[in-house]
């Protein structure tokens, strides 16, 4: 990735992309102008913070169970949060220029990265541009396939440790289930377009009920929990962070008012404005 952000970097046409990119146009935030204003970029930026980091359904809690006693869990954290973030910084150094240089829409939606990138494969001559073009893709599949993994890891597991199933058993079972879970959405771009619940199409039902509710909620949930007394408790949530080498949690009484107050109240913002966001237009 670092290879193809400096490699657009010389495209002709980039720098336009490098201006919509990192260039903020304060007035149209706060107009709204294009956007919805500035509550709902900050209510979206909150919801893609929940979505890229499965706060609340269990994918990072998974892997943070299996890390060994030897790394405390904040370093971890801070490894976890600080790559992903490099990730999607550098994804928009290279597909926004990509758009610029090559014609495409900026606002294309999910399918950008398919759309701009073979432009720049295809600029680089046709054997190079094969060649970085197959191993990009190849990996963007591996890193999809480590989201697969994180997320039925989760779902895996807890039959694993709550009914004693081998792994084997629970994968066979879930397998079995999430295909048989997954065929309506699988359906909903034909024979199940017109079907609607809550006036939701069946992926935008389920996008709600993982995004709008399991995420913040689970969020929610995981914060109280190691923050109160009648959960976890905030000693002891603590004491099993800074476990091993690496970054010690911070232990000022600022930070701990803020994750017992502040934080479950933006939580709770942020899943009573999905629901006037989606039900109340």
């Amino acid at each position: 990735m670092i290879g193809l952000a400096i490699y657009v970097l010389f495209i002709p046409g980039a720098a336009e992309g490098y201006k919509f990119y990192l260039k903020p146009d304060f007035k149209a935030l706060v107009s709204g102008d294009g956007g919805g204003g500035l509550w709902e970029t900050v209510y979206a930026a909150m919801g893609q913070a929940f979505f890229t980091l499965s706060l609340g359904i269990g994918s990072m809690e998974i892997f943070g169970s299996y890390i060994d006693k030897k790394h405390s869990l904040t370093g971890e954290a801070v490894r976890v949060i600080g790559l992903d973030t490099f990730v999607a910084i550098c994804s928009g150094l290279i597909i926004f220029p990509a758009c610029a240089a090559f014609g495409v829409e900026a606002n294309s939606g999910a399918g950008l990265v398919f759309m701009s990138l073979p432009g720049v494969f295809n600029s680089m001559g046709a054997v190079a541009g094969r060649i970085f073009g197959a191993l990009f893709f190849l990996f963007m599949s591996f890193a999809a396939l480590s989201t697969v993994i994180a997320v039925f890891e989760n779902i895996v597991a807890f039959p694993m440790d709550k009914l004693g199933w081998s792994r084997r058993k629970s994968t066979l079972i879930n397998f079995v289930l999430v295909i048989i879970l997954s065929t309506p959405a699988a359906l909903v771009m034909n024979v199940w377009e017109k079907v609607k619940i809550l006036g939701l199409s069946i992926d935008g039902f389920e996008d709600f009920i993982v995004s709008q509710n399991l995420l913040p909620l689970g969020s929610l949930i995981f914060l109280l929990f190691c923050t109160w007394k009648k959960g976890w408790g905030w000693d002891n949530f603590v004491a099993e962070a800074d476990q091993g080498e690496g970054i010690k949690f911070p232990k000022f009484k600022a930070v701990q008012f803020y994750l017992k107050y502040i934080a479950p109240l933006i939580i709770a913002v942020v899943f009573i404005a999905g629901y006037i966001d989606i039900f109340g237009k």
